[in-house]
């Protein structure tokens, strides 16, 4: 593999530094949205990267995992085949399933309930258009998250589309898409059905998915989005493997004991049905003062058998967001005011019952919980002599919960958390046309999820609190002639009472808070632009390396009479590598070769047992098939090209050493893309 870099680096230097810049947009040149606070990227106060549709389409149809890990402090995990948890800079230690501590928005819309829980295997890639990932706390925009934000961003140009693929271990993947202008009106439908049986016992997935949204431009100073999304996810969860039973057979799903039955036998799984379903409306009141309001609702009936229980939950949810926004233009000079509100209420009905093989038995607990967020915000920007930009935020957040016990025992409360005051400053400097430093310090506070405050041990933990702290960063940002863009960042995260999880010896998870960590970090990335080589053989070339290099230790951490003080932070790799070639030859075929690099990591808070670091590759082909009037994409995936043995999402503090969830071997993915 060295030698293949060396050698795509000496082709590279003899055919193209000599060549005129490409039309294709630099990423410096990307304009972000930031939450309608649109900028460009070069100018950005914030830790953003963006995912492109270079990026996207690296992935195969179930997940978006391959162009997040390509974002340099991100990292998505899947612990079994419709089961993925989202960490950005570690913030995934306190996620056993899901997207906890980092807030995920869909367009104008919130994806993350009150608690900050998200649903994020709901998705499917092929609804996506582009993502912004915000790292580190962006409190004064998103509220209170110390992990960051996510916004995900949905078609908006027309497009008829459809696709087919089919793959190994049964995988079978359509979907279709209508983009258009009709007047005054942009619509969408968006449909996708996604079935598996995937690569180890008990972990077939099943996901269909509507999406329609209607962008009405009802006069030329408003916008008026609705938008709807129906979702029904079926996946089965194989569980947890120790190490043993790993290298015996890396297909089983979790075995039964003498004194717990097994997931097969337990037909363990996550039956989720969701709908998610909002209007807003921006309105331009006067040329320099607009309104923002958005009202959403959504249902979510969630269930899932587990190896002791069968836990039935359903969910309600409805959140509002509304902003005013100034702005001011002088002569060299130039600024905007926001003042807003974002809150929710989410409440569940959790009923878990015996698990009779995959079938609801005798009750065992029902509870029910409500939460309340919300967060007050203003923000100023100011742009000096398009030199320096800066951007001055501050947010009050509120949480708080109130809880019954139904049966068997009757009993209730209320849980508040102390209001916190979230402020958050960023500056950047353009020293020349490409070329940008920037500052910024910020605090972040995460209140415990509704998942967190009542976990799968069936009790109220009542002694959790938010965890909480300041973050300090410094980046570059520079853009060599039209050849090379290069990024880097490094943080100082200094946070307390950070939430972990923890298991008992029935498999069922718990949360404490661990006392202090200290996070620190480099995150680098170096990124080409689409070179076109001007000769029939290889056509065009693009390369791209991100790295993040991690210094995460507990701080004043005690479990009992056990100091783990100055211990590697549990989950988090200290060392993340990945790269991608982007070729085409022929002025036809294209060809994407990336690989994923991840150094070891401790699987527990005691550092006695740790991972092995792993390289994976992955490629694809795609080709072009003009016709007339349509055109079709034909493609080819090969995942994990090496054959490797790895895993791609550990259960961290698994009781009785079960940390390990096998990832796929060397599997295949082949399909057509038509535009119409």
């Amino acid at each position: 593999m060295i030698k293949f870099y060396f050698l795509a680096f000496t082709f590279y230097g003899s055919l193209v530094f000599s060549q005129e810049k490409d039309s294709v947009t630099f990423i410096s040149e990307v304009r972000i949205d930031a939450y309608k606070k649109p900028t460009f990227f070069i100018n950005s106060t914030k830790s953003v990267s963006v995912v492109s549709e270079n990026l996207l389409n690296q992935n195969p149809p179930e997940r978006l995992l391959e162009s997040v890990n390509q974002i340099a402090g991100a990292r998505m995990e899947e612990r079994s085949p419709g089961s993925y948890r989202i960490s950005l800079r570690g913030s995934s230690l306190r996620s056993p399933f899901g997207v906890r501590n980092v807030k995920v928005y869909l367009d104008d819309f919130i994806l993350s309930d009150a608690s900050g829980n998200t649903y994020f295997n709901i998705i499917s890639p092929e609804l996506i258009n582009r993502i912004e990932i915000f790292k580190g706390p962006e409190s004064g925009d998103f509220g209170a998250a110390t992990g960051g934000a996510v916004l995900l961003k949905t078609q908006n140009s027309e497009q008829i589309m459809a696709n087919l693929s089919v793959g190994s271990y049964g995988t079978f993947n359509e979907s279709a898409n209508f983009s258009k202008q009709f007047g005054k009106h942009f619509f969408q439908i968006f449909q996708n059905y996604y079935r598996s049986d995937s690569y180890r016992e008990q972990s077939a997935v099943d996901r269909k998915q509507i999406f329609i949204k209607d962008n009405f431009q009802y006069s030329k100073n408003a916008v008026l989005k609705a938008m709807i999304l129906l979702s029904d996810m079926d996946y089965q969860t194989p569980g947890g493997l120790t190490l043993e039973q790993m290298q015996l057979n890396r297909k089983q799903a979790r075995p039964k004991t003498a004194t717990v039955p097994g997931a097969k036998e337990q037909n363990a799984g996550i039956r989720n049905k969701m709908i998610l379903a909002g209007l807003s409306n921006e309105f331009n009141i006067l040329p320099n003062l607009s309104h923002f309001v958005l009202v959403q609702g959504s249902y979510v009936d969630f269930e899932n058998p587990f190896i002791t229980n069968f836990e039935n939950r359903f969910e309600s949810n409805l959140a509002l967001r509304t902003h005013l926004n100034y702005q001011q233009q002088w002569d060299a000079v130039s600024a905007e005011w926001r003042i807003g509100f974002e809150g929710g209420i989410n409440n569940i009905f959790i009923k878990n019952f015996d698990n009779n093989k995959g079938v609801e038995s005798d009750p065992q607990n029902f509870d029910k919980l409500t939460n309340n967020s919300g967060f007050f915000f203003v923000s100023q920007k100011l742009n000096f002599s398009e030199k320096l930009f800066s951007d001055i935020s501050l947010s009050l957040n509120s949480n708080s919960y109130e809880w019954e016990k139904i049966y068997p025992a009757s009993e209730n409360g209320k849980t508040r958390f102390k209001d916190q005051f979230l402020p958050n400053f960023g500056l950047t400097y353009l020293l020349g046309n490409g070329f940008s430093v920037r500052g910024k310090v910020g605090k972040g506070n995460s209140s415990p999820t509704s998942e967190e405050i009542r976990s799968s041990n069936q009790e109220f933990n009542l002694s959790l609190v938010p965890e909480y702290g300041w973050n300090k960063e410094i980046g570059i940002r520079k853009q060599f002639g039209s050849i090379l863009f290069a990024e880097a960042s490094y943080f100082d995260f200094q946070m307390k009472d950070a939430i972990v999880r923890r298991q008992n010896d029935r498999g069922q998870e718990f949360f404490v808070n661990s006392g202090e960590t200290a996070q620190k970090g480099l995150e680098l990335l170096l990124e080409s632009k689409n070179f076109n080589l001007k000769n029939d053989f290889l056509s065009n070339f693009k390369f791209r390396f991100s790295g993040s290099f991690y210094e995460f230790k507990f701080k004043n951490y005690q479990q009992g009479t056990t100091d783990f003080s100055g211990n590697e932070l549990t989950g988090v790799p200290k060392t993340t590598i990945n790269s991608l070639f982007n070729f085409t030859f022929f002025n036809k075929l294209s060809v994407d070769y990336s690989h994923f690099y991840t150094s070891k990591m401790p699987l527990n808070d005691a550092n006695t047992v740790w991972s092995d670091s792993n390289l994976i590759g992955n490629i694809q082909f795609r080709y072009p098939v003009q016709f007339e009037t349509a055109r079709l994409n034909l493609f080819v995936q090969v995942q994990n090209l090496y054959n490797s043995d790895y895993v791609l999402g550990f259960d961290i503090n698994a009781f009785g050493n079960r940390y390990y969830n096998p990832a796929a071997k060397r599997n295949f993915v082949l399909g057509v893309n038509a535009e119409f």
